[in-house]
């Protein structure tokens, strides 16, 4: 039988979002319960990019791509991570990423710091534009992180730009607490929502 680790951060209306952002937060509403109404159900109030998800180039590409004709092909296949957690910079940059062991074709994955976090750190760990240059050309199928940002504080959104438009997806809030370095096989499966720029998705890991 197969173990496959889950990478999935969970919903809850006190999951960690993006800044703290009000507007980012969960809420999963009642509208009906067995007391009041013989059933029960819910309404989940989510921001796309709230956990673990998969940006779309329209998320920061004027005229980008959305969700209608997203490849899930795309997100899954063979999968490195890579473990930044101990080091103490916190860009992860090209010269980091030359010593791993990562070949063309992989799904990256970035084990940093941020798997750890408790509550949101705006000092948080990210891929820097030359590390993700590097991996473009490289040629690697799509790049994963655990911060709910793959970059931080640049206006111009170098980190984004350089993957989503050359085709590599971006997935953010991946939970790599238990996760070590590796090889695994990745699995990915978001949700089928059309028009939009970011897609929730569940992810495991099948180790190799």
């Amino acid at each position: 039988m197969k173990t496959w680790i889950d990478i999935t951060t969970p919903i809850s209306e006190d999951m960690m979002v993006y800044k703290n952002k009000p507007v980012k937060m969960t809420k999963i509403e009642t509208r009906a319960t067995h007391a009041k109404d013989g059933y029960h159900e819910s309404t989940l109030h989510m921001d796309l990019h709230a956990g673990t998800h998969i940006d779309m180039p329209l998320h920061m590409v004027d005229g980008g791509l959305d969700s209608t004709d997203f490849d899930v092909a795309s997100v899954n296949g063979p999968c490195v991570v890579v473990d930044f957690s101990n080091e103490k910079e916190a860009e992860v940059t090209a010269s980091f990423l030359e010593k791993q062991a990562i070949q063309p074709g992989d799904i990256v994955v970035i084990k940093t710091k941020n798997a750890y976090a408790k509550v949101f750190d705006a000092n948080y760990d990210y891929l820097e534009a030359s590390g993700a240059t590097y991996l473009k050309d490289l040629g690697v199928k799509a790049v994963g992180i655990d911060a709910l940002g793959i970059e931080r504080s640049d206006p111009d959104h170098p980190t984004h730009t350089i993957l989503l438009t050359n085709g590599i997806p971006i997935i953010e809030g991946l939970k790599l607490d238990a996760v070590s370095g590796g090889r695994y096989d990745f699995i990915c499966l978001p949700l089928k929502i059309v028009g939009v720029e970011g897609l929730p998705a569940r992810i495991y890991l099948d180790p190799k």
